[in-house]
């Protein structure tokens, strides 16, 4: 979508200025700026070179696609950003030393640097589940996508009641401490809540300390039992939140968690266990069985067993589609499927509009018919 707006140059002349708005795909932006939120937490700024709206629901989340030592590197950030500051977008990433790309980040990505990103997705988001009392519970920069949410309700006076607990390990470890207190101190409806897991020599501290747990959950919340509940952290914490509602009868119906980082062990044992299966049947396939897949701006074609993915189909091919997460989260697999039929089970990484106007994921789609896919 693009909408044209005139834009004043001197005294009475104009130029049309094309303001796009940004859609789930690929897109290259460019670094503007490096923002230092923690000791080893860093908040980088992206634009576009021509006005772009970066409007996407709280939440959400965007893949980076990357060139690190010669090789094409794909990882997923969430927008710690909020789309009411609609003309940037940011992802605020926490230094890990033994993290390829998060090194990466850190030690090369400055001011002017430009790369590609694909997105926005992701059905974790304050959007999709409405409600007028909210908490959102993080841990460590797990705070990225709340922060994301807070912002939008802060920046636009949303009528709505939120509690913003946030754990970490020590105080100094607190991502957007500073703006957490401006908010607080600025709108009634949201109430502030930090606990520091321990406390080193010589920091002040008077907040919580410890772990998140019932006593201090009544205390920050007495009604949580009646809140939407937003939940972003390592995967100990979630569970750990998880297992504190689920002992008080919550209807988990209304906990909504971030998971996009890594694989869901049940789902990674069920991919195990599908692949196993293929094989096996495809050891008893004939060729009348197989199902051609066409990837026509190649001019290139393979045979292929039924179950096996689109992305399967491009690999034996020696063709690269980007992906990052292999289970149709990340939706940086999307494909068009020109001709023929095919069957997706993803997990949010791809829009209703997308699905509508014939793109799949192809990390999660198998074809059901011969087909013919625009790639």
């Amino acid at each position: 979508m693009t909408n044209t707006v005139p834009a004043t140059v001197g005294s009475d002349s104009f130029i049309p200025v094309n303001t796009q708005t940004w859609v789930n795909g690929r897109h290259n932006v460019r670094c503007v700026k490096v923002i230092r939120e923690t000791w080893d937490v860093c908040t980088f700024c992206f634009m576009s070179e021509q006005p772009v709206m970066y409007f996407f629901k709280p939440g959400q989340f965007v893949t980076l696609e990357l060139e690190i030592e010669g090789n094409q590197v794909m990882r997923s950030y969430t927008i710690s950003s909020s789309p009411s500051v609609p003309y940037s977008f940011s992802i605020t990433v926490k230094l890990d030393a033994n993290g390829l790309v998060s090194s990466w980040l850190h030690e090369n990505m400055k001011e002017g640097d430009q790369l590609a990103v694909h997105g926005p997705v992701g059905q974790f988001n304050c959007i999709d589940f409405p409600s007028r009392k909210i908490l959102l519970l993080s841990g460590g920069v797990g705070i990225t996508p709340v922060m994301s949410m807070a912002r939008w309700w802060f920046d636009t006076n949303a009528d709505v009641d939120i509690a913003f607990v946030h754990s970490a390990r020590t105080p100094k470890d607190i991502i957007f401490q500073r703006e957490l207190d401006h908010m607080a101190s600025r709108i009634s409806n949201f109430s502030l809540h930090l606990i520091c897991e321990h406390i080193e020599s010589g920091q002040a501290w008077h907040g919580y300390r410890g772990y998140l747990d019932q006593s201090k959950l009544e205390m920050i919340a007495t009604d949580f039992m009646e809140r939407e509940v937003f939940c972003c952290g390592p995967a100990p914490y979630m569970n750990a939140v998880k297992k504190l509602l689920q002992t008080n009868g919550f209807d988990m119906s209304r906990y909504h968690e971030e998971s996009f980082g890594e694989m869901p062990v049940g789902v990674e044992e069920e991919a195990i266990e599908n692949a196993d299966i293929a094989q096996d049947e495809a050891d008893a396939l004939t060729q009348a069985d197989m199902l051609r897949v066409e990837f026509s701006s190649k001019g290139k074609s393979i045979q292929i067993a039924p179950g096996e993915t689109l992305h399967a189909a491009a690999s034996k091919l020696d063709l690269l589609i980007p992906k990052a997460c292999g289970m149709g989260i990340c939706g940086t697999c999307k494909v068009l499927v020109v001709e023929g039929e095919t069957e997706m089970s993803h997990n949010g990484g791809i829009t209703d509009e997308d699905v509508a106007a014939g793109y799949v994921l192809s990390c999660c789609s198998v074809p059901k018919t011969d087909v013919v896919l625009d790639f």
